[in-house]
């Protein structure tokens, strides 16, 4: 026997039931909820600009705030820029000043008693120049500080001492000989007949020997805008003998 379902086809439930409303239904809710989904996305995005410029806001506030207060600080800062400005200056003088008074005390100490000079002359670079003082060749190779000594010696031993013990004063880093010779023949009699002069104002005697030594302080800073230049000439000392000769090369010297 077959069976026959009797519930009318409006009143049953499960897959044999009849849809009421068909596909319809399930459209209208998808667009619903795609709307529904839509305005969320919007009201979320105008909530985000909404944040974005109030902080934006807040931030040009901050913004001027600052600017105001920095306005009222430059003063300050431009001082300070002189300060530091100032005190590199004075650091760089004093790092590039070099002590003579020290070099000149050392020289007269190591300085040999059977040796006198005619001129001695300290510059910063080889560009100074000092008036009236003797130049020497040699002094263009030393880029910084440097004596420029010119005098007489009993022979060319005690040039040689004098060479050593010139290594002895502070930051001396070499010492350069650019002339020690004994006086020509018959130019000590010149010279003692004529008052001395020319290029034996100190040779008094066939013994004694002019040099001319560039004592150089390659260690030490050269300053970057100026030279400083000083020189101290000194004076010959009487030669040890004859009397008459010597008081005569001294005069002219």
């Amino acid at each position: 026997m077959r069976p026959v379902n009797l519930i009318p086809a409006e009143e049953r439930r499960g897959d044999q039931a009849k849809s009421r409303t068909g596909p319809l239904a399930y459209v209208v809710v998808g667009t619903l909820f795609a709307l529904l989904a839509g305005v969320a996305v919007l009201v979320l995005t105008s909530n985000q600009i909404s944040d974005r410029k109030a902080e934006l806001s807040q931030l040009k506030v901050e913004a001027a705030a600052a600017e105001a207060r920095a306005q009222q600080l430059s003063t300050y800062t431009s001082f300070h820029q002189v300060s530091l400005q100032r005190t590199s200056t004075i650091a760089s003088l004093a790092d590039s000043r070099f002590d003579w008074e020290r070099v000149i005390r050392e020289l007269s100490l190591v300085l040999p008693d059977d040796v006198w000079l005619t001129s001695m002359t300290g510059t910063a670079t080889p560009s100074t120049t000092v008036e009236g003082a003797t130049t020497i060749a040699t002094r263009a190779a030393v880029p910084g500080p440097a004596l420029e000594l010119v005098g007489c010696a009993p022979g060319q031993d005690s040039v040689a001492r004098l060479v050593t013990a010139l290594h002895e004063i502070d930051g001396v880093t070499r010492v350069g000989v650019n002339k020690s010779a004994l006086p020509a023949s018959g130019a000590t009699t010149g010279a003692a007949s004529t008052g001395g002069g020319g290029d034996t104002e100190c040779q008094s005697r066939d013994f004694l020997a002019k040099f001319e030594i560039v004592v150089a302080f390659d260690a030490a800073p050269v300053p970057a805008a100026s030279a400083v230049g000083a020189t101290a000439p000194v004076a010959p000392a009487p030669a040890p003998t004859d009397t008459s000769t010597a008081t005569s090369a001294t005069t002219g010297g």
